[in-house]
């Protein structure tokens, strides 16, 4: 039986081992080179204090390979569903082939444990593999990434670590689930897919922000988490100031789940809860003096280090809701289990099924 399913599992392994193979090569020979322009880099932006402009530099020249294989980890276990679970026995199914192994003394209990077993461990090893070597690779990156881009943001995290192993068994598990249930190929390939991605956008959204007790805390403003300040109308009206929902000063990295600008007594200020155009900001109208003073306009726009002084001295802050950076490999592990018991449950409903259903 192991041979069997190797001989019909060898083509695609023999493939995906390829790709993964030149993908390793290609992040081996060139991560070492961008960890010691990395390292350069921030040797010589300390003393100048210039580190902001060397991160968006840096970034900016692996901006293109670092999405690229971000999305190659996002995608591999999804086209690990499509082509190796949705059609694992629903081609079995549709060609009959399954009546003949059963009728050789294989067992469907066996005969559905050697399948699971041999490719799902595949699946798991593949996407395992190209997880880590693309977080070996792309630390520097992560680390000089903007908020949107950071570590611990939906996407990003989704890429990294050892989560893409947990989301490798259940698209695979997944998909053997579905042509089970469907016993047609392009429908249980098409379903497998719609459900994966569902899961996959309500998990960032509706679960993961909560896997662990988010932390609130109140920040003073300045250049880490402030946008930008304009005077409304032109000539002296309230400091509308612009407050970046993706940052939080002191913590670098942070996934920031909430974020809104107060006033000395803890209220949100009104229209803090506008968002600037499509960037990450939001705006709110602060009752500062802007014909006198540090926020004043004499002859251009204020300065922004003294303005912010000044608004930080009459109490305003920013208040933010927010998982820390440090929490990274926690949440890994713990969404991994999470996936794990999925797949664990689709398992038992596919043996279940087999046995009392499928002939």
């Amino acid at each position: 039986m192991m041979w069997l399913t190797w001989r019909q599992f060898r083509g695609s392994a023999v493939m995906m081992g390829a790709v993964l193979l030149i993908l390793t090569a290609v992040l081996a020979l060139t991560g070492p080179d961008l960890a010691a322009r990395y390292a350069a880099g921030i040797a010589e932006c300390v003393p100048g204090n210039t580190c902001a402009d060397f991160f968006d530099r840096f970034f900016d020249d692996y901006q293109a390979p670092f999405v690229a294989v971000t999305l190659a980890v996002l995608v591999l276990p999804a086209l690990i569903g499509l082509f190796w679970g949705a059609p694992l026995i629903t081609r079995e199914l549709e060609a009959g082939t399954h009546l003949l192994v059963w009728n050789q003394s294989i067992t469907r209990g066996r005969w559905l444990t050697v399948k699971l077993g041999l490719i799902g461990l595949a699946a798991m090893v593949a996407a395992g593999l190209c997880g880590l070597v693309v977080t070996w690779w792309s630390g520097p990156l992560d680390k000089s990434a903007a908020p949107e881009l950071a570590q611990m943001s939906p996407l990003v995290f989704s890429a990294r670590g050892i989560a893409p192993i947990g989301y490798a068994a259940f698209a695979f598990a997944l998909g053997v689930t579905v042509g089970m249930l469907v016993r047609r190929t392009l429908p249980a390939m098409a379903l497998t897919v719609a459900v994966f991605a569902a899961i996959q956008i309500a998990m960032p959204l509706a679960v993961r922000p909560h896997l662990l007790p988010p932390v609130t805390g109140s920040f003073e403003l300045g250049s880490v988490n402030v946008d930008g300040l304009q005077i409304l109308p032109q000539g002296g009206g309230p400091l509308e100031l612009f407050v970046r929902t993706t940052a939080v000063p002191g913590h670098a990295g942070a996934w920031v789940l909430s974020s809104e600008l107060v006033d000395p007594s803890g209220r949100t200020l009104a229209g803090s809860g506008a968002k600037r155009g499509p960037s990450s900001t939001i705006a709110g109208s602060i009752p500062v003096s802007t014909t006198s003073g540090p926020c004043a306009r004499t002859g251009g726009p204020p300065s922004m280090d003294a303005c912010m002084a000044e608004v930080n001295r009459l109490g305003y802050r920013q208040r933010a809701t927010y998982q820390p950076l440090e929490r990274f490999w926690l949440f890994q592990w713990i969404e991994t289990g999470i996936y794990a018991l999925l797949t664990l449950g689709l398992t038992g409903l596919s043996f279940w099924w087999i046995r009392r259903r499928l002939c």
